[in-house]
């Protein structure tokens, strides 16, 4: 059933990814009646949402894309950085979304943040348990249903953030396409084709909290048969 739950959600990333790739290249060869690149656009964001103090660096890689709250940091791939089109613009402004929500203590982003670490820690341990636990469990007679126990564990902690993300990704979204209308940034069907982007862009999130849950489901039934 395991594999099934993993098949399925592999499956259903990989789509969404594709489908995700496909409409950043087909946005990425239109461009924006602004001609601002990813670079300016963040840097415009910011400066119009009153923020100073975070800067607007380029990075290696293909939808690497992501702001950085420790050392405030808007990150744009090169492309997205270089380039003046209608995916770098909403890829910029989403990004700077993020440090809009930063710099206002959005809550579901600081929460978010303050997982960050207990999700590594997490991710460690059901790493450990695969290698080590099943097959300690069988040599050395240790109790599974404790084995199945401290996986829910570990599983709650990475479920509820995937499921935190998704208002965090959203309202980076919302926030993007709001800025992008009202400052005159994109035009009328500009905007259709970036909130088209920036939707399958959430979508890989909304893919990765349904596969997150479905997994902790899943060891919860266990458990509760291994109890029976």
């Amino acid at each position: 059933m395991y594999i099934i739950i993993f098949l399925v959600f592999a499956g259903l990333g990989y789509l969404v990814s594709a489908r995700l790739k496909q409409k950043f290249k087909t946005y990425s060869q239109v461009p924006i009646s602004s001609q601002l690149t990813g670079q300016e656009v963040a840097e415009k964001m910011l400066k119009d949402n009153g923020i100073y103090d975070v800067q607007v660096i380029s990075t290696p890689g293909q939808l690497t894309d992501h702001y950085n709250p420790a050392n405030k940091t808007v990150n744009l791939s090169e492309a997205v950085y270089r380039e003046s089109n209608i995916a770098s613009a909403a890829v910029a402004a989403h990004e700077c979304g993020h440090a809009v929500q930063h710099a206002t203590a959005y809550r579901w982003l600081q929460m978010r943040s303050k997982l960050v670490p207990i999700v590594g820690i997490s991710s460690k341990i059901m790493n450990v348990i695969f290698l080590f636990g099943f097959l300690g469990a069988f040599a050395f007679n240790f109790p599974y249903d404790i084995i199945l126990l401290v996986i829910i564990a570990a599983q709650a902690v990475i479920a509820l953030f995937t499921v935190i993300t998704l208002p965090v990704e959203y309202d980076a979204s919302n926030r993007a396409i709001k800025w992008l209308k009202t400052s005159g940034v994109a035009g009328f069907s500009e905007l259709d084709q970036a909130t088209d982007a920036l939707k399958w862009a959430a979508r890989t999130y909304v893919v990765a909290a349904l596969g997150a849950v479905t997994t902790l489901l899943y060891y919860v039934f266990r458990y509760m048969g291994s109890r029976d």
